[in-house]
């Protein structure tokens, strides 16, 4: 298990979020991102050559070791200057209210949901939260097999969960969803339900 969870699984991670049908969604994300940036798993970096000039800094939040340095690499490659803090989101070493918009995409599956409590204290006013995750899907058909799959996979996959109701828990933590556009992508209906949004403390 350590292997898989220290070799195997990162590698596979980065494998499957590289798909080129995801790039679409990381664009538009990161394409809205402005000013000091918070990227909440920022996993081997994938996103941090995406940001454009309304973007003054990255912050990539991970805390992989093994993560880390493979995003070192893509940063690389980045317009903006990226700065890592590899550590947990459950306490964010950064000071309240100083940045202007937190990004994630498909962390929200796998990180302990108070981490939005702390996206919510380091956000300005009228700062923002974009997203883009998988979740749980409206049939109660999918539903019932995701809650069959979910115990199995979040222990063999790092802790991702595939039925979290991604608009109800940024919803109950605090935050006022502006807009957010859900559908399945191609494959698996227990894996493909996305939720693609953005969202300011209420």
């Amino acid at each position: 298990m350590g292997f898989y969870r220290n070799v195997i699984l990162p590698r596979l991670t980065d494998f499957v979020m590289r798909n080129a049908e995801l790039r679409p969604f990381r664009e538009r994300v990161i394409g809205a991102a402005e000013g000091r940036v918070l990227e909440i798993g920022a996993g081997s970096g994938l996103n941090l050559k995406l940001y454009g000039q309304a973007v003054s800094e990255v912050v990539a939040l991970e805390p992989d070791p093994k993560l880390v340095h493979m995003a070192k690499r893509n940063a690389s490659e980045a317009s903006r200057p990226v700065t890592f803090l590899e550590t947990s989101a459950e306490a964010i070493p950064l000071e309240g209210k100083s940045v202007d918009t937190v990004v994630t995409t498909w962390t929200l599956c796998t990180v302990p949901l108070n981490v939005l409590s702390e996206v919510r204290r380091v956000l300005k006013p009228g700062g923002k939260l974009l997203f883009v995750e998988h979740g749980l899907a409206p049939e109660k058909g999918v539903q019932r097999w995701q809650n069959r799959v979910d115990p199995i996979w979040s222990r063999i996959s790092g802790g991702c969960h595939i039925n979290r109701p991604i608009g109800r828990v940024i919803e109950d933590a605090g935050f006022r969803i502006e807009k957010i556009e859900t559908g399945y992508v191609p494959g698996p209906k227990v894996m493909g339900f996305f939720s693609e949004g953005s969202a300011k403390p209420s």
